[in-house]
């Protein structure tokens, strides 16, 4: 399978609350964006949303400006249908991020937990910075979160690549500014704990 087959597959045969990235309530990224991103006119994309709650958490709290961004059609049809009504103002992108065209300095926060870990080979991770600093307006903030050093090497059958918060930075270059960052034991919903880190990344 390729990543488009391989992720409409797991979205197409998996309840989305028994996967192990589930979240009920996306605590740690939504306090981020409050804190880098507190007016509601704030452009935010979700990268690698698959059907996260994030976006039902932030159009709860009045943010107006969404997009949701994933490789699987299924996975935002999940979330479409979830949202019902409320889906209506956000931008849906069925895409990989490594290849659609996204519009210069479009948004003001980029928002990552589920893609950049996955990113093995390194032109891969060339080309979403490239794609990161062409979408990002200038001052504004990614929000990466990948598996931590000590985190799981594998997820859904794919290998993963692990991160300390000073080696994933580094891999954004000189382009982005360190801000902060975090680490989270997430429980996943067989009650497994993954480690994650999080950096909070400023574009110059």
């Amino acid at each position: 399978m390729n990543r488009t087959e391989h992720w409409e597959h797991v979205y197409r045969t998996k309840a989305v609350d028994t996967v192990s990235w589930y979240q009920a309530e996306p605590t740690l990224s939504l306090a981020i964006i409050a804190e880098v991103a507190p007016s509601r006119n704030a452009r935010i994309i979700d990268v690698g949303a698959g059907a996260s709650r994030l976006t039902d958490a932030l159009l709860s709290r009045g943010y107006e400006h969404l997009t949701v961004l994933d490789i699987s059609a299924a996975a935002l049809d999940v979330s479409r249908a979830r949202l019902g009504d409320a889906a209506a103002p956000v931008t849906w992108l069925a895409a990989d991020v490594l290849e659609v065209a996204l519009a210069p300095s479009a948004y003001d926060v980029w928002h990552d937990r589920a893609v950049f870990h996955f990113l093995t080979d390194a032109a891969d991770r060339a080309r979403y910075v490239q794609q990161l600093r062409t979408a990002l307006r200038a001052g504004g903030h990614a929000i990466v979160a990948t598996f931590a050093d000590d985190g799981p090497l594998r997820c859904s059958g794919l290998e993963t690549c692990r991160y300390s918060d000073l080696s994933l930075a580094a891999e954004f270059g000189e382009a982005f500014d360190l801000v902060a960052s975090h680490r989270e034991e997430h429980t996943t919903p067989s009650g497994g704990v993954q480690a994650f880190t999080y950096v909070v990344l400023r574009m110059r």
